[in-house]
């Protein structure tokens, strides 16, 4: 009798393979009962600190924790199976010096079980980066618009749409590929921007806002379902589900209101009265 093998799960040098090949599909996972819908669907899930926020109300990425990263990356895990999982190292958790980060990337993966980490910054993280991938943390990287920066670029700007910004941003991605990350996240970037970086290094491309020339794509999940009240121009929504949730809702509201809901097929009788029906049943022989 033989015994099947549960599939194995995808892995940080399973992506970077893909450079050139089929698309690369990503999405955003905060939670087990999500990651579970779309583990089967997705080449990666990216615990993204987006979380801080579409789940905690933040007004930018800057005050998440370390530990709420670890938390629900640890959930992700538990949901998933066949993707490769990434968490994001939040804001001040690597910045300071390579050995600070790779205290903290270790824990992110010994807590969670996740495959990969990804922190943002590009030639500046360089050092970081190889320090962390020789020492057997994979590393996503993330240029372009970079969230983490919102104070110092005075928002979430575009950036590449003029070319004299170009040479700084081409260096960084040279930079992070020399450094050894497995992929790079190209985020709010000018599409020619984005196609020549593609063709530049060696290592995937993922796309977010950068156009169908990378080599994969990623969206925050909450963004292409329809439950963000505000979205960026390079979304797409497939769906509308933040009015289906609305809608449902109303209608339990008005349910509970008219008492229809819960109805007699929702409610538990005794088991004293079940167990008399039966004895009463037994000896009137009907």
């Amino acid at each position: 009798m033989s015994v099947q093998k549960p599939a194995r799960r995808l892995t940080a040098p399973d992506i970077a393979k893909r450079k050139g090949g089929e698309p690369i599909v990503s999405l955003t996972a905060y939670h087990a009962h999500t990651a579970g819908f779309l583990d089967a669907h997705v080449d990666f899930l990216l615990v993204g600190d987006s979380l801080g926020m579409v789940m905690h109300g933040y007004e930018t990425t800057v005050p998440v924790p370390l530990e709420l990263m670890i938390m629900h990356g640890q959930a992700v895990v538990r949901g998933s199976s066949h993707a490769l999982i990434v968490v994001d190292m939040p804001f001040g958790s690597y910045e300071e010096s390579p050995e600070i980060a790779f205290r903290n990337a270790a824990r992110i993966l010994k807590e969670t079980g996740c495959g990969a980490v990804k922190l943002e910054g590009g030639k500046r993280m360089g050092e970081t980066i190889r320090y962390l991938t020789e020492r057997g943390i994979p590393v996503m990287a993330h240029i372009g618009l970079t969230p983490q920066a919102v104070n110092v670029t005075g928002g979430f700007k575009t950036q590449g749409r003029e070319r004299a910004q170009w040479e700084a941003i081409e260096e960084d991605a040279a930079a992070i590929a020399d450094a050894g990350a497995f992929a790079v996240v190209l985020e709010g970037m000018a599409e020619l921007l984005a196609a020549r970086i593609t063709k530049q290094i060696n290592i995937p491309t993922i796309g977010i806002g950068a156009s169908a020339e990378c080599d994969g794509q990623i969206l925050v999940l909450e963004d292409m379902l329809g439950l963000s009240p505000r979205v960026p121009k390079f979304v797409k929504e497939f769906a509308q589900i933040g009015s289906a949730i609305e809608d449902a809702v109303k209608a339990y509201a008005d349910e509970v209101k008219t008492r229809k809901f819960p109805a007699e097929e929702h409610t538990y009788g005794m088991r004293d009265d079940a167990s008399k029906a039966t004895k009463k049943t037994k000896m009137t022989g009907s």
